[in-house]
């Protein structure tokens, strides 16, 4: 069974993750995430020839109050744990080369399931160590 190119995952009401995979390959612009979100997501894919002209963007004061970090998969294999913000295990997932997460809400860990190498990209400045909260990792017991 081929797995979903885009997925969404909830817990309630609250947005966990977001998951592109690497097979997606749709013309034109696509974004993901509301624009409610702290950190957007959108896929492009334009024809030879397109082009995008010159642009700067305007100087708009943005309020962050909870880090959202994109992974993306350059090599390997590595499992990912989506946590709720009340610390809860809700599911797992598998991913691989050319794979991207939009980590929006709870929390998450990481197994590599083989040598792999990621490109992470999150909001700044780094706040250090006020940067994280960290907590025991729980099993899933649904």
């Amino acid at each position: 069974m081929k797995k979903n190119m885009i997925e969404t995952i909830v817990e309630g009401i609250e947005a966990i993750a977001l998951i592109i995979r690497a097979d997606f390959d749709e013309p034109g612009i696509h974004f993901f995430t509301p624009d409610s979100f702290s950190q957007q997501v959108a896929y492009m894919k334009h024809p030879k020839g397109k082009k995008i002209y010159p642009h700067v963007h305007a100087l708009v004061s943005r309020q962050v109050l909870y880090t959202q970090e994109v992974l993306y998969v350059k090599k390997g294999r590595m499992k990912v744990n989506l946590y709720s913000s009340k610390r809860e295990l809700v599911t797992s997932r598998i991913l691989e080369r050319g794979d991207l997460i939009l980590l929006c809400g709870g929390g998450h860990s990481f197994e590599m399931l083989e040598e792999t190498s990621m490109i992470e990209i999150k909001q700044g400045p780094y706040a250090g160590d006020n940067d994280k909260i960290r907590f025991e990792e729980k099993k899933l017991s649904r």
